[in-house]
């Protein structure tokens, strides 16, 4: 805890910072929003890289810290996805940053990195997910169970081992995670939807719905009013002949024009030569 007479933070602020603890504890989310508000200003303030950190400046700089890392937290406890983003922006530079500054590391440093990169990953940014593991140590890839768990749904998604990752939300680290997860299924589910009207011209009902991995044919219904799927019976109609025969029509045209402009490609280089 900090020592008030040697800090250069207001004693207001170190009183709504220890309010703000005691408020998420309590998981009064309201009262936390009120007291985030209050103090984002107050941050802009206490973020400094020192060379050598005296003993006061660490005490700042993990007060500063630990309020970052509750509005992240605060951030999925009312589902708000760029607000959490935010916070990791920011809370990167106290984890990645300061260790010469000798700042401790954060007991909720994994847990926190390890949203991030399930966030990232619910929402398909792959490429930025690989971005954030390689910043990662390789015995936490492997062996903490924060990041692991998220290494391990991307590894699923790669081999197209569906049933794998929603079996994962039984299975999640930290009740928080299961927010990121609820939106990687769904994410999934698009991507399943997508793949069966490619591959299918008709199917039941139940079928697409254990393809999906939905509990009953009803909660078929949204993802066919979204996609548009003609609901016949207990069938899906994906495409009708006729609209098959369009289809595959439109997709022989670019060919077509690919072949003739390789001709006439050849053509023109054989007058060259």
């Amino acid at each position: 805890m900090m020592t008030e007479s040697a800090s250069r933070v207001p004693p207001q602020v170190v009183d709504k910072y220890r309010a703000l603890s005691t408020e998420w504890n309590n998981q009064n989310v309201p009262r936390v929003g009120q007291l985030l508000d209050d103090l984002k200003v107050q941050l802009t303030n206490m973020t400094f890289l020192p060379a050598v950190a005296t003993p006061t400046q660490i005490s700042e700089l993990k007060m500063a810290r630990d309020i970052l890392e509750i509005g992240a937290m605060y951030s999925i406890a009312i589902k708000d996805i760029p607000s959490f983003e935010r916070y990791m922006a920011q809370l990167k530079t106290y984890y990645f940053d300061y260790h010469d500054a000798h700042l401790p590391e954060s007991v909720h440093m994994y847990q926190l990195l390890g949203l991030n990169l399930l966030c990232l990953l619910s929402q398909n940014r792959v490429a930025e997910f690989h971005t954030e593991l390689e910043l990662l140590p390789v015995d936490k890839i492997q062996n903490d169970v924060y990041i692991s768990h998220p290494v391990a749904l991307e590894q699923y998604l790669m081999e197209g081992r569906y049933n794998k990752v929603f079996l994962s939300r039984n299975n999640v680290p930290a009740q928080s995670f299961t927010f990121f997860i609820d939106i990687l299924l769904n994410t999934t589910r698009k991507e399943i939807a997508a793949c069966i009207e490619k591959s299918y011209d008709k199917l039941s009902v139940r079928e697409a719905a254990r393809m999906m991995f939905l509990s009953s044919p009803t909660e078929v219904m949204p993802f066919a009013q979204e996609r548009q799927w003609n609901i016949v019976g207990d069938h899906i109609i994906f495409m009708t002949p006729e609209q098959k025969a369009q289809q595959e029509a439109n997709l022989r045209l670019p060919a077509v024009e690919v072949a003739q402009q390789a001709i006439d490609y050849a053509t023109h280089l054989e007058q060259i030569i």
